[in-house]
């Protein structure tokens, strides 16, 4: 009874870090946010009725486009957005790195 006891009381501690450790900051969904504006995603014709937009960039699936919504930037455009935004801004969003979306390595120039 003893050990269920103490099991229960460690799950009891953990389970806020583990959700503390997924969920983002209020800095970096301001960071995907501006990613989002800058990436906006605007089309000649309003949609239909029956009509579905679904978004990709470079094969990459964005969301589907929705009026009055703002649709997110893939991964790998969020990397590359956090590679070009203010230092400062991504480290305060992101202290050690860790769940920072990093931008792919470019192929080295074969001589």
């Amino acid at each position: 009874m003893k050990r269920i006891l103490t099991t229960a009381a460690l799950l009891a501690l953990i389970a806020p870090m583990a959700h503390a450790a997924t969920a983002e900051n209020a800095d970096a969904k301001a960071l995907r946010a501006e990613c989002a504006s800058q990436h906006a995603v605007k089309f000649e014709q309003a949609a239909a009725a029956n009509e579905y937009r679904f978004v990709y960039n470079r094969g990459e699936y964005r969301g589907e486009a929705t009026s009055g919504q703002a649709i997110s930037c893939g991964q790998t455009q969020y990397a590359e957005y956090l590679a070009s935004a203010d230092p400062v801004r991504v480290m305060s969003a992101y202290p050690t790195a860790a769940g920072r979306p990093q931008p792919a390595k470019k192929a080295s120039a074969a001589k």
